[in-house]
C-alpha cells in the first residue's frame, strides 16, 4: 500500500514540476504529460481494489486525488498564460464539433482567426513583461464577447487567438467579430508604436460554411486565416469574411 502511495506522490511531483516549467516559459511536452496522467489514473485504479469504501479517510484522500488529476487534465487544455484554451485543445474540439454538425444535417459553422497588429513592435516598445499583460487583456476581452455556452475562444499562438462558432451563419460570425473589436476599443491598451490607432487593435478572419461541405476542421482554419490576411492587407483593424 505504502508503495502506490510513494508511486502517486512521484507521479503527481512530476506532474506539478512540469506545469511550473511551462508557467516558465518552457515548452509543454505533451506525450510525457499524456504518459503521467494515464499512470496516475492506473495508481487510482489500485486504489479502489485495496482501500474500503467505509474507509472515511481514504475516500477522502481518493477524491482529493482524482480532484488533483482533473487539474492536471484541465492545465493541459489551457494557454498558461491567458487561461483561455491552447491550440491543441481548439483542434481536438474542432473535429468533435465538425462530426456532430454532420450528423445533425444541414449545419454550419464558423471560424474566427485574429491577430494583434503591431505586436512585435508592441513588445519592442513596452517590453515582453508589459506584453503579457496585453495578451492577458486580449483574451479576456475576445471572451468576453462570446454570447453562447457553444462558443469558445483559444490562443492559437504567439499574438494570435481564434474562436469558434458552432451553428453560426455568416451575420452571426460577424456581430461576434463586432463585438470584440469594440471590447477591445473600449479597453484602450495604449500602443504608441501601431500604425494604424494609438491603442491595441485586431485583424479578424471569418470563414463560414456548411459542414457537410468540408473535410475537416483544418479547412475552416485555413480559410480563416485567407481572411485575416485581407483584413491586414486592406488596413488592419477589422474583419474580414470569406466562404467555404
Amino acid at each position: 500500500m505504502e508503495d502506490i502511495f510513494d508511486r502517486e506522490q512521484i507521479v503527481l511531483d512530476q506532474a506539478l514540476s512540469h506545469i511550473d516549467e511551462v508557467c516558465c516559459g518552457n515548452p509543454l511536452c505533451i506525450e510525457q504529460f499524456e504518459s503521467l496522467i494515464k499512470e496516475y489514473k492506473m495508481l487510482l485504479k489500485q486504489h479502489k481494489k485495496v482501500i474500503k469504501i467505509s474507509d472515511r479517510a481514504s475516500t477522502n484522500m481518493i477524491t482529493e486525488q482524482k480532484g488533483q488529476i482533473t487539474d492536471l487534465s484541465d492545465k493541459v487544455h489551457h494557454d498558461a498564460l491567458t487561461g483561455i484554451y491552447n491550440r491543441r485543445y481548439m483542434e481536438e474540439a474542432l473535429e468533435k464539433i465538425m462530426k456532430t454538425l454532420q450528423r445533425s444535417g444541414d449545419a454550419v459553422l464558423s471560424v474566427l482567426m485574429m491577430d494583434i497588429d503591431f505586436f512585435k513592435k508592441y513588445n519592442d516598445n513596452y517590453g515582453h513583461a508589459e506584453g503579457d499583460v496585453c495578451l492577458k487583456a486580449v483574451a479576456l476581452a475576445i471572451s468576453n464577447s462570446l454570447m453562447r455556452d457553444d462558443d469558445f475562444a483559444a490562443r492559437y499562438g504567439g499574438e494570435e487567438f481564434a474562436v469558434i462558432l458552432p451553428n453560426t451563419d455568416k451575420a452571426g460570425a460577424q456581430a461576434i467579430a463586432e463585438r470584440i473589436l469594440e471590447n477591445l476599443r473600449i479597453c484602450k491598451i495604449p500602443h504608441e508604436k501601431s500604425e494604424v490607432s494609438p491603442h491595441v487593435t485586431l485583424s479578424i478572419g471569418i470563414a463560414t460554411g456548411n459542414v457537410k461541405a468540408v473535410t475537416g476542421g483544418l479547412d475552416f482554419i485555413k480559410r480563416a486565416d485567407e481572411a485575416l490576411y485581407h483584413s491586414k492587407e486592406n488596413g488592419r483593424n477589422r474583419y474580414s469574411f470569406l466562404e467555404m
